[in-house]
């Protein structure tokens, strides 16, 4: 028995002691050694991807067709070539529509295959101006078997409205009314009928009326004005086939700048230091030949408008060759006697 080991207390409690101490290290080593296999995991993988990313970028790059493709020429090039031909094909297209619009070569229309009328003669009217229609038509305006007799000789008339600010109300509905027994208006479904509208109205009414009808000239007529039609149609007859004609009674005048006065032009200023409109037509009588109406309608979007519309209509004429003809029979407040149009 002596021979044997012995532990004292003091001994074991030692032991004891160092066994619960270690386990928090071991614990911690487990973690550790967690994280590194995790963080070497994510490298490797990474690493992986970078390899994998460089082999398809190689592989496209040696795939890659050795003939370009109209998008890679364009990146090359920078877009330099495509945009040189843009230039020169707008510099094309301004030099054919400058030949086609006030030159003689027209684009034909729908109706190219009737025959080509002399006029079409647009008379201004409101919704409240029944009264003055009715009094048209019993004077110097032909009605029903006569108007289209009319038509036959290579004149149109008609009166020329747009639609009310709330499409479809009683205002329209009475034009309509009144149209299907007379069979006499030229609605401008995409105008808006407003006093404040009438210089877009002219616009609308020579843009229009050119695709409608294949005819030498188009006619503005005010609601107050009486025509000498016979006289009319032979001014317009001497004038035939007279391009670029812009035909009228020419004034010019002083520009209203003080607002709240007849005849405010708003945009003033425009007009230079002296205040004087340039040379125009009255705008209560105004004849375009038909490449001048050809001319409004191609370019009404970007055509600017003024207070009044026979101002508008002179400052689109300033821009082109047009042919100025000041006829004094078109000065309808003269005293002249043989004048085709007169105040109502």
């Amino acid at each position: 028995m002596e021979g044997l080991p012995t532990t004292t207390k003091t001994e074991r409690r030692s032991r004891s002691k160092n066994l619960h101490t270690s386990k928090p290290s071991l614990v911690m080593a487990f973690f550790s050694c967690v994280a590194w296999l995790y963080v070497a995991g994510r490298l490797w993988q990474d690493a992986e991807n970078r390899k994998l990313l460089a082999n398809l970028l190689k592989r496209n790059i040696e795939q890659k067709p050795k003939i370009l493709t109209i998008e890679d020429k364009l990146m090359v090039l920078g877009c330099k070539d495509l945009e040189r031909r843009i230039v020169e094909v707008e510099m094309d297209l301004t030099l054919a529509k400058s030949q086609g619009y006030l030159k003689h070569q027209l684009p034909q229309s729908e109706s190219s295959s009737q025959r080509k009328l002399l006029a079409v003669i647009g008379v201004y009217t409101g919704f409240g101006s029944y009264l003055k229609r009715n009094t048209f038509r019993g004077s110097w305006m032909p009605r029903g078997d006569a108007l289209k007799k009319l038509e036959e000789r290579g004149v149109v008339i008609r009166f020329v409205i747009g639609r009310s600010a709330n499409r479809g109300d009683s205002l329209d509905r009475h034009i309509e009314e009144e149209n299907s027994k007379t069979k006499d208006f030229f609605i401008l479904e995409g105008h808006e009928e407003a006093q404040e509208e009438l210089p877009k109205k002219i616009k609308f009414f020579f843009s229009t009326a050119v695709q409608i009808w294949d005819a030498e000239f188009y006619i503005k007529v005010d609601d107050n004005i009486d025509v000498d039609l016979e006289g009319l149609i032979g001014l317009l007859e001497h004038r035939r086939h007279q391009d670029s004609a812009y035909i009228g009674c020419m004034k010019s005048g002083e520009v209203v700048s003080e607002e709240g006065k007849l005849w405010y032009e708003p945009e003033w200023w425009k007009f230079g230091d002296e205040k004087s409109y340039f040379r125009h037509a009255s705008g209560s009588l105004i004849i375009l030949s038909k490449n001048l109406a050809h001319y409004i309608n191609t370019n009404s979007a970007s055509l600017k408008t003024y207070a009044h519309d026979d101002i508008s209509v002179g400052s689109w004429m300033m821009g082109v060759q047009a042919i100025y003809i000041d006829d004094n029979r078109l000065c309808c407040s003269s005293i002249r006697q043989d004048k085709v149009c007169s105040v109502a």
